[in-house]
């Protein structure tokens, strides 16, 4: 029978729900925790090459940065806010072409990047950083 004379039995299961908590907030601590131990663990040494199979010169854009920030494309000097203009007219229609940047280490890196948003834009066939040979 149920009802008022039914026997109380002691709870005999353990309450799992403080434990999913602490879990959950562990694991939402090392989530935050693990991109930034990351960063300060990585050191980034920009790479040289001593060999490489060159791309085919005809469907290749080389473009330069110097020391000083001057771009150059395929050897001729280029101003910063023509850039995207001579590479359409280098592309033409073909979406075959690479775009191969070569940068000076002192150039910064938003320098670089800028370029390579422009060449993504223009929708090349492949995109690359030129590193140099030796130390």
């Amino acid at each position: 029978m149920h009802g008022r004379f039914e026997r109380r039995r002691p709870i005999a299961e353990m309450n799992l729900i403080p434990l999913i908590d602490v879990s959950l907030i562990l694991v939402i601590i090392f989530m935050v925790l693990t991109p930034v131990l990351v960063h300060y663990q990585m050191t980034v040494r920009l790479p040289t090459s001593t060999e490489g199979a060159p791309a085919q010169a005809e469907t290749t854009i080389v473009v330069q940065i110097d020391r000083n920030g001057r771009i150059t494309v395929n050897d001729r000097p280029v101003d910063a806010s023509k850039l995207e203009r001579e590479l359409i007219g280098l592309l033409g229609k073909s979406a075959r072409k690479t775009v191969l940047v070569q940068a000076d280490r002192a150039v910064s890196i938003q320098k670089v990047v800028s370029v390579l948003d422009i060449a993504k834009r223009l929708k090349v066939g492949k995109l690359g950083i030129g590193v140099t040979g030796g130390k």
